[in-house]
């Protein structure tokens, strides 16, 4: 055999197989197995009629542990399912889907999107576009994109505000004609607009805080139970007291709420109120442990009957107990 001017002999050729065999089982066996990340797939239809089953074999086919189903419009941002997987997915997670316009209809809501996802350490796949967020293509991928959405909404200041000055040189003036004569009728319907989609929002928050007011209001005063629902929630979800107010003076105007939340709280002595709050942590979950209750109470940063910053699970008993003997709870 003879390769590149050297002359080899059939020994050789032998030898030199054996030592390339060797080295390749080596390094076959020392290098890293790759670590798998989880998918998590995303299908959405707009309609009824529509069926996500096509979406979602493909999705299991590209290897997705977990496949979330939506049915709703792919120019509401607003939606649940999708928000739920934003809020739960972690890092080193890849939010897969079939294409881009399964997640968003625009270019701004889909930057948005993998925004969110890698501030979380997250991923973004699409399986039929040439999108993929972990490879250096796919995110070079995603700066064209940006670069192009940046372009279009300088295109879309410059028309908007060409046509404006064009439309104020012919004595035209923009906006609505009842709003700027003060329409009665037309008023009425902004703000009817406006509080339904405030309505909209506050239906979203609900289960975080309705059953506590419900059970809570008028006996316990407005800090306290806003202690208690913020206590369970993240940061970007707590409520000031202001915000909560105006979304329970919404409920009870439309009366998802009794008045009576609304009510004065009556005063309460010192020794009372740490029983009371306790009973309001175990009546909205009746299944929390008592080590739950005082990891609950420490991040309300609630001192025990003692002064003292750490809880212990017997104190909890021994309020839980004073409460049931005060009728507090159920």
């Amino acid at each position: 055999m003879e390769t590149k001017g050297f002359l080899m002999n059939s020994a050789t050729e032998r030898a030199l197989a054996f030592i390339y065999k060797r080295s390749f089982i080596y390094d076959t066996l020392n290098c890293k197995r790759p670590v798998l990340m989880p998918l998590i797939g995303y299908a959405r239809v707009s309609t009824e009629d529509q069926t996500p089953l096509p979406q979602s074999q493909a999705l299991k086919s590209a290897g997705c542990v977990e496949i979330h189903e939506e049915q709703a419009s792919g120019g509401n941002r607003a939606r649940p399912v999708l928000a739920r997987v934003l809020e739960r997915i972690g890092k080193g997670d890849t939010l897969v889907v079939v294409r881009i316009d399964r997640l968003a209809r625009s270019l701004s809501h889909l930057l948005e999107v993998i925004e969110r996802l890698e501030a979380k350490g997250a991923f973004f796949r699409s399986l039929t576009d040439p999108i993929d967020t972990s490879s250096p293509q796919g995110k070079f991928t995603l700066q064209v994109l940006g670069a192009a959405a940046e372009f279009e909404r300088a295109l879309i200041r410059e028309r908007t505000k060409a046509g404006l000055a064009s439309a104020r040189s012919k004595g035209r003036i923009g906006g609505n004609p009842g709003l700027r004569a003060r329409d009665p009728a037309a008023l009425r319907k902004v703000r009817l607009a406006r509080q339904d989609g405030y309505m909209d929002r506050l239906n979203e928050t609900a289960q975080d805080w309705v059953p506590h007011v419900r059970r809570l209001r008028p006996d316990m005063a407005w800090e306290d139970v806003l202690r208690i629902i913020n206590a369970p929630l993240p940061h970007e979800r707590q409520w000031t007291q202001s915000r909560l107010l105006r979304a329970v003076n919404a409920y009870v105007r439309d009366g998802f709420l009794a008045e009576a939340v609304l009510g004065r709280a009556g005063r309460r002595d010192t020794d009372d109120r740490l029983p009371a709050i306790v009973a309001g942590i175990k009546g909205a979950n009746p299944e929390i442990t008592l080590q739950e209750i005082c990891n609950r109470l420490e991040k309300m940063r609630e001192r025990t009957p003692r002064g003292r910053t750490s809880w212990q699970p017997s104190s909890v008993k021994m309020l839980l107990e004073r409460a049931e003997r005060l009728g507090l709870l159920d």
